[in-house]
């Protein structure tokens, strides 16, 4: 059971990146590529930026999924662990 559940919370670490990305081309549109090169090597820029421009860019859906697949992420990973013993 502990591997099926990490396998979940692998499958949410694709589906982090996938919005990730999405948000990120959105941030180089909107911002230019200084601020796109930032948000590639500090991704918290990324999601508080896409968060706090989610009216501007119609981004709401992406963002909603993105906040999903971290904290089933987390919680997936997190019961993984407890029930493989390690």
């Amino acid at each position: 059971m502990g591997m099926i559940l990490g396998l979940l919370g692998a499958l949410c670490g694709i589906g982090n990146l996938i919005c990730f990305i999405m948000v990120l081309i959105k941030l180089f549109q909107a911002k230019g590529p200084l601020h796109g090169i930032l948000g590639i090597f500090c991704g918290i820029y990324t999601f508080i930026w896409g968060w706090m421009n989610v009216d501007q860019n119609q981004n709401k859906n992406i963002m909603l999924a993105w906040t999903g697949t971290i904290v089933a992420g987390i919680v997936f990973n997190i019961l993984g662990s407890m029930m493989s013993g390690s």
